[in-house]
């Protein structure tokens, strides 16, 4: 039992943060409580502290009440990750959202940066412009609105071949002992203090003293050999996922199994010199041959690669338009504004039966639809050329290798390239990346057609020749699309299934995992597991070690939801 009731602990919550950042009502709460593609449950409160010691003492005082917590940030996951998952808990579930945490601090002349935990990706790519350097994943690359930390705790990231998957071993985090005690952790490699409020203290005001920035050869504050890694095409394990042994390091893929408070992050120079080249062809085994023979001879690695099907872009022209116009013309810092007044309208008309299901959805596709055709022509024409295409971004001395290796190669027995322009290139990537979503509008607009969507982020092995997915008759007869893209030189591709109304979406995602153990394919690759996937072992272990009474984020990876991991 809970020493103390519910009511008393959301006095001293509110005490704690502020009783307007207490949110306990069910319309209130919705958007922190549902994922955007998968995942919903109860909540006791939803909490929205407005300093790192708020968040230190709200933990405490949860600890001892007995309730679960969830750290959430943007709340961008595909697999319900930062959400409760049903009503299957042991206990009531706090959930801590970090948005008004977003200060961003630069340090070692920007070459780092240390990022608190509502931090997002645009913003660090912001801050970082005038330095002529970015973080590991920028718009493209990664969700819009996409937190620094989710990277970090997810693994996530990597379609930036350079720079591999978003990964440090130089944080700063509480943790619940074995006993319930809240411990605070610092690994940040910063002069902070001693005791816990005065270091959360010193790290949110920043200015830190050089003298007071510790180097340790021994930790790192990126994946620093994955060049070497990707360029490994004859191994016979994937170039990165989730569940890798090799990038599970405390809160690094700790998948919210502590409260991360800080992390400390390597930051990249900008490239220089960049041309995208596009990529179309019939045969996959050209794209294989591209893949490998850039990856082995090269001096120059990609800057990216990014691989879409035909009819995922088909599909992405018509139901993430809206995405890629209002990346367009608003610009990526509008845009988590935007959704956070989407699931606020979500929630309103949730309060009325009678109104439309997904009424925000068919409103954005309504307007997206009066806007004209908004790719560029050479790409339309190669949709109606090609099944298979490749965008293609180099930089410095690595775009006259890629000149020099096409001009032999192409014009191929099914394949051609063109050397994009800039708008051409920018549009091509963004177009790529609405892709993303597509699936999820689709399902919006055709309730009616649709059971559900299967949605998997996969990782082929380095030695993968045959990546492009042949299904049996009896999987794609209860299919309506099939929607593929991914980030090729990695091998990693997400492939979104649109089941038809009838068919159980559990039972043809089974299917599709015998499939892929077959082909020794890992997955989730950078989604992490969510709720939607089984842990593996050594992801449990993770787990385990790091929250051993099963007090943060329980259940996920299908693990245990009660405490001590009964």
């Amino acid at each position: 039992m809970s020493p103390v009731s519910d009511a008393e602990l959301l006095t001293q919550l509110r005490q704690i943060v502020g009783a307007n950042e207490v949110l306990t009502s069910p319309s209130a709460t919705r958007r922190y409580r549902k994922g955007i593609r998968f995942g919903e449950g109860p909540a006791l409160a939803v909490l929205r502290p407005g300093s790192l010691v708020e968040m230190w003492r709200s933990l405490n005082v949860c600890s001892k009440a007995r309730k679960i917590v969830i750290v959430q940030a943007a709340n961008t996951g595909l697999t319900g990750g930062s959400t409760p998952d049903g009503d299957a808990y042991d206990r009531e579930i706090v959930i801590i959202s970090t948005l008004r945490l977003a200060k961003i601090h630069l340090i070692k002349d920007g070459s780092q940066v240390v990022c608190l935990p509502g931090a997002t990706l645009y913003q660090l790519e912001d801050a970082l412009k005038p330095l002529g350097r970015e973080p590991h994943s920028v718009i493209g690359s990664s969700c819009v609105g996409a937190s620094v930390f989710g990277g970090v705790c997810n693994n996530s990231g990597g379609a930036l071949i350079h720079r591999g998957p978003a990964f440090t071993q130089m944080t700063l985090y509480a943790r619940i002992d074995e006993s319930g005690n809240v411990d605070l952790v610092n690994h940040l490699g910063i002069k902070l203090g001693d005791d816990p409020e005065s270091i959360l203290r010193a790290v949110e005001a920043g200015g830190f003293a050089a003298g007071d920035i510790i180097d340790d050869p021994d930790r790192h504050c990126s994946d620093h050999d994955y060049q070497t890694y990707v360029r490994d095409i004859d191994a016979d394990t994937p170039a990165r996922f989730n569940a890798d042994p090799k990038r599970l390091f405390e809160s690094a893929g700790s998948a919210g199994k502590v409260m991360l408070l800080a992390v400390r992050l390597d930051t990249f120079p900008k490239n220089k010199n960049v041309v995208d080249f596009y990529i179309g062809t019939n045969d996959p085994d050209e794209l294989t041959q591209i893949r490998r023979d850039i990856l082995a001879n090269f001096k120059n690695l990609p800057v990216q690669g990014e691989y879409l099907h035909r009819d995922a872009f088909t599909i992405a022209e018509k139901y993430g338009k809206d995405t890629f116009l209002a990346i367009q013309y608003l610009g990526t810092d509008r845009i988590p504004a935007m959704f956070a007044l989407k699931g606020r309208f979500d929630a309103f008309c949730a309060k009325f039966p009678f109104l439309p299901e997904d009424l925000s959805d068919k409103l954005m596709q309504f307007g997206a639809s009066l806007f004209p055709k908004h790719l560029p022509k050479r790409l339309y024409a190669y949709h109606e050329q090609y099944e298979h295409h490749l965008i293609l971004k180099m930089s410095g001395e690595g775009v006259q290798e890629v000149r020099d290796y096409f001009a032999k190669m192409f014009p191929s027995r099914t394949g051609a390239y063109f050397e994009c322009s800039k708008e051409e290139g920018d549009k091509a990537f963004l177009h790529r990346f609405a892709a993303a979503g597509a699936a999820i509008r689709y399902r919006a607009i055709h309730r009616k057609e649709v059971q559900d969507i299967v949605a998997l982020d996969i990782a082929l092995p380095r030695s993968e020749r045959d990546w492009f997915e042949r299904l049996p008759d009896e999987i794609t007869g209860k299919l309506v699309h099939k929607i593929y893209y991914g980030h090729f030189f990695c091998q990693v591709f997400h492939q979104d299934y649109i089941v038809k109304r009838g068919f159980d979406t559990t039972e043809v995602e089974h299917a599709m995992w015998k499939i892929l153990d077959t082909r020794g394919a890992e997955y989730p690759a950078e989604h992490n597991v969510g709720h939607l996937y089984h842990a593996k072992p050594a992801l449990v272990d993770h787990y385990r070690t790091l929250d051993p009474t099963n007090s943060f984020n329980p259940g996920i990876g299908q693990t245990s939801k009660c405490a001590h991991w009964r």
